[in-house]
């Protein structure tokens, strides 16, 4: 592991830290992060995880935006539930974007495990997507992404980035239970 991998590696796990605790900082850790990760993942020729790195550098800045105009009086960024419909179409829509991501991999790449990658790269980018909504359910996706990413990079001989997603797991599941306590402190949501 490079320098600047270790480096992207701590400027990540400070990023999940501070969205667990729901600052505003989260974003920019986030950002400085992933194009730190898009540079060793291109130089290591992972083209298509070195465009999702930019992707995240994007939406981290969509993210910080949303954040900061949700905002509320207290300082606090508030939470919100996905209703059983935006469930349903996320779910689909993450079925279909995986299944699809993974056959084109798989005709078109030499990927070790397509479709594995391909549900683990097509969740994160919707788990990123509702962190930066401020839904509860991100955090779901996150420990699904974490578990299904551990044994994957142990596969792989990539010990220490598979143990990064141990703590990433870890950082999941407290980001849940404390969204979720949030959550329910906040009250049912408006009709």
């Amino acid at each position: 592991m490079s320098s600047l991998e270790w480096v992207a590696a701590a400027l990540g796990l400070i990023c999940v830290a501070l969205a667990v605790r729901r600052s505003l900082w989260n974003y920019a850790f986030g950002v400085a992060s992933t194009a730190l990760l898009a540079i060793v993942v291109f130089e290591a020729r992972l083209y298509s995880q070195a465009l999702l790195q930019i992707f995240f550098v994007a939406i981290n800045a969509y993210g910080f935006v949303n954040w900061r105009r949700a905002k509320g009086g207290g300082g606090d960024v508030p939470i919100e539930r996905m209703t059983p419909r935006e469930l349903g179409g996320w779910s689909i829509g993450i079925v279909v974007a995986t299944l699809g991501w993974g056959w084109a991999m798989h005709l078109l790449t030499d990927a070790a495990q397509p479709l594995l990658d391909a549900a683990i790269a097509v969740v994160s980018v919707a788990a990123q997507l509702l962190m930066a909504r401020r839904r509860l359910e991100n955090w779901a996706l996150w420990i699904a992404v974490d578990v299904a990413s551990i044994p994957l990079f142990l596969g792989q001989g990539l010990r220490v980035v598979a143990g990064l997603y141990v703590v990433y797991l870890a950082l999941a599941i407290w980001g849940y239970v404390d969204w979720h306590r949030a959550v329910r402190q906040a009250g049912p949501m408006p009709a």
